[in-house]
């Protein structure tokens, strides 16, 4: 195997509404700033990630490949799932050992339409799917049967809020945790903030990852894992897939410093926590977390890149980012990042 490593990563500063900008000017300051970073103006390899029911658009990544630059013409793929995805394509084409870079991006732009509806596309369309049920409907059945403390949910939800104010590209969020349930037993800070944003991340392998980065964050460990669709057939109190993808991404190899979770509803960190073995002293989301913002599409991306961000400024040498996707954290990601 090919040793690869995250040399660059830039996001948008994220907003909790429609700013007018398209999806290719929203993406081009980051694919700017990654280039200037790095240098680099063409890639080995090009992959993106993104949802045309969030555009409302059938092909909607095509018109983003503006920001990108396709003439002269360039290696490009496109995943309808969280950019976190795309990077596990990348490095998969960093391996065949014919190129040395790709770059990767993910962006969505949820302020556009209604999320909830939205997300119910992705329920098993004969069974659940009839029955109204939503991402939030089927996140509360799960809270519910992993059966967290409330006042280690409202602590979760404090802490993000906390963490994300100081983070520059994080929703400027009250501390303050509201009163009110969403859907019992989630509370509406629970629940993570609709947000419109993007980011990307520059991958290197053999001698060009020391000529791009002084402190490069080597992908030591990556897999990702599945669950069933329907949700009868899963036990929603544990993830399953996460388990097995950390297992076999190597996260209990060594010491944890910072893990980046995938968290869009408070009541899944202790879940996750459990799956991937994290000690007690590991830190969870210094970032904020998606409970601080989540650009649908882009958030697992930047969890690793927020992983890779604490390598690069050397405060850590060995992270965990995290990507879910589905219902009820059906489908895991987890890559071992090291100094």
């Amino acid at each position: 195997m090919r040793d690869v490593a995250i040399v660059a990563f830039a996001q948008t500063r994220h907003t909790g509404h429609d700013t007018g900008l398209s999806e290719a000017e929203m993406i081009l300051p980051v694919i700017n700033e990654v280039k200037e970073r790095t240098g680099l103006q063409r890639f080995g390899f090009t992959c993106s990630g993104s949802c045309d029911y969030l555009a409302g658009a059938p092909f909607s990544f095509v018109s983003a490949l503006d920001a990108v630059g396709a003439w002269p013409p360039i290696s490009e793929s496109h995943v309808e799932m969280d950019g976190a995805w795309a990077l596990y394509e990348a490095w998969v084409r960093l391996q065949h050992g014919d190129i040395d870079s790709a770059l990767v991006y993910g962006f969505g732009k949820s302020s556009l339409g209604d999320l909830r509806a939205i997300t119910t596309l992705q329920l098993d369309p004969y069974y659940l799917a009839p029955l109204g049920l939503d991402q939030l409907s089927v996140a509360a059945l799960q809270a519910a049967a992993a059966g967290v403390d409330r006042a280690e949910l409202d602590e979760i939800v404090r802490r993000s809020r906390a963490d994300g104010r100081g983070n520059a590209y994080a929703l400027d969020l009250p501390e303050e945790v509201p009163d009110g349930f969403a859907v019992e037993p989630l509370k509406t800070a629970d629940i993570a903030p609709i947000t419109d944003g993007a980011a990307a991340v520059v991958l290197a392998t053999g001698d060009l990852v020391t000529r791009l980065c002084d402190n490069p964050a080597y992908i030591r460990g990556i897999a990702h894992r599945i669950e069933p669709h329907y949700l009868g057939m899963r036990d929603l109190a544990r993830s399953a897939s996460a388990a097995e993808a950390a297992r076999a991404a190597g996260v209990g190899k060594g010491a944890v410093e910072v893990a980046e979770l995938h968290t869009q509803f408070a009541h899944e960190e202790p879940i996750l926590r459990r799956a991937l073995e994290l000690p007690a002293d590991t830190v969870i989301n210094p970032s904020g977390g998606p409970l601080a913002a989540n650009p649908v599409m882009a958030t697992g991306l930047i969890r690793i890149g927020e992983a890779a961000r604490r390598i690069h400024d050397g405060t850590a040498s060995r992270t965990v980012g995290h990507a879910a996707s589905g219902p009820c954290l059906q489908h895991n990601l987890v890559a071992v990042l090291e100094a």
